[in-house]
């Protein structure tokens, strides 16, 4: 059993982790909820709800919330009496605006049998085989970016690097326009900053609308001039009657370009950062860039992108690492945390591009799971081994205590990150 001290100590912990106010490294509160137990009760600002509230920080229960969809759902809509659990994420947003996936019905957002229908009408396009197809066109992109800074000598990694190369091959798939794109940055970016768990910050509803504004009408221009991409492709299926609403055609466009780039350049940014913050451990990439793929996995591991999964709901009363979870109770898996788990990884809090990683939990787990990580893993390789190949005397331009973070709940990621070379 916690002792009251340890409850204590983690709901501090957890306080200074959801409020941002971890800084930069939030692993030290991370590592004193996980030496509080595998399943903690905390109480959250969260409002929209009076049910209980967990926080999940190892593997083993982390992989079983997020597997168990039968004690576990991410609709909290399907349990009775959970009508008003979703204030903190839809209030305030305009009810009339067209549907993002952070508000209308998407992938992230329902459980079987909606989720199967909508990730098949999409997983022909994410299969790894096709990713590895890719690789000619992201090396191109990446080179085509890097040519554009070589003869400077110096770069900011994110705005030059980091985030064109995921947008420009997720927006190549889709179809959408290369003048559009700078925009999309904007509006992710501010969207990712400030939405999040229990938290929406003042702007944020604007940016969200004029995403789903932008979205609606990118769908209209593909009704008229369809071309050969994933959206003109997702529409002509919807065309032929395979249950795929409006609402959900428009979320779940939303959703591939959010989430096929954000992330994406969170892992290459705050990779870079990572290999400059060990440089043992990027002299030992460099030496042997046949270790990039590991590298990647391991920098997913050891602080990838995203904080915590989304949200799950019990369903049911259920017992989880001697916890008892009432149905209805808001289960949280902290994904930084299980993949940091000493009892899964040797020297966990040790960065080793080397390491053989059976598993981690930065894509998910289960149903679930990151469409988009084959071609993550794909722009990962392919950035890492191009930008070190290319660029060998890689280090930082500024002093690093001056290096800023976007700092958020679900995810943290450089503000910028100016290099030399």
């Amino acid at each position: 059993m916690m002792s009251e001290l340890d409850l204590n100590v983690s709901q501090k912990a957890a306080l200074s982790l959801f409020s941002g106010d971890s800084g930069e490294n939030p692993f030290s509160l991370i590592k004193q909820l996980r030496d509080t137990g595998p399943v903690i009760p905390v109480s959250l600002p969260m409002g929209g709800t009076d049910r209980g509230q967990w926080l999940v920080t190892r593997m083993e229960e982390a992989s079983q919330v997020l597997k168990d969809h039968a004690h576990f759902t991410v609709d909290p809509l399907s349990i009775d009496g959970n009508e008003n659990i979703l204030k903190a994420y839809v209030e305030n947003i305009d009810p009339d605006a067209p549907p993002t996936f952070f508000t209308g019905k998407s992938m992230l957002s329902v459980d079987e049998p909606d989720h199967r229908r909508l990730r098949r009408l999409v997983s022909k396009a994410f299969t790894p085989k096709y990713m590895e197809s890719l690789r000619p066109r992201v090396q191109q992109i990446a080179d085509e970016l890097l040519d554009q800074v070589q003869a400077q000598g110096e770069m900011d990694l994110v705005k030059d690097y980091a985030y064109p190369l995921p947008i420009h091959v997720i927006s190549d798939m889709l179809g959408v326009p290369k003048a559009d794109r700078p925009q999309i940055q904007t509006w992710s970016s501010a969207i990712a900053h400030g939405l999040g768990l229990g938290v929406r910050e003042p702007g944020v509803e604007e940016h969200l609308k004029a995403f789903g504004d932008y979205t609606a009408q990118l769908v209209a221009e593909k009704r008229k001039h369809p071309a050969d991409d994933l959206i003109s492709q997702l529409i002509a299926i919807e065309e032929e009657g395979d249950r795929l609403s409006e609402p959900e055609l428009l979320s779940m466009i939303t959703l591939l370009i959010f989430a096929g780039h954000e992330t994406t350049s969170n892992l290459i940014a705050t990779g870079a950062m990572m290999l400059l913050d060990h440089p043992e451990q990027l002299e030992k990439l460099k030496a042997d860039l046949s270790l990039a793929p590991s590298a990647v996995e391991e920098l997913l591991r050891f602080n990838g992108p995203a904080t915590i999964a989304g949200p799950r709901f019990a369903t049911e009363d259920v017992e989880l690492a001697g916890q008892q979870i009432k149905k209805g109770d808001m289960v949280i898996p902290v994904l930084k945390s299980a993949n940091r788990d000493e009892l899964q990884f040797e020297q966990s809090e040790d960065l080793d591009v080397a390491r053989h990683i059976n598993r981690h939990l930065a894509f998910g787990h289960g149903i679930h799971s990151c469409l988009g990580a084959p071609l993550a893993r794909v722009e990962g390789d392919i950035a890492f081994t191009t930008l070190l190949k290319r660029m060998p005397n890689l280090r930082l331009n500024i002093p690093r205590e001056n290096i800023e973070w976007h700092l958020a709940l679900s995810s943290q990621s450089l503000a910028a990150l100016p290099v030399a070379f």
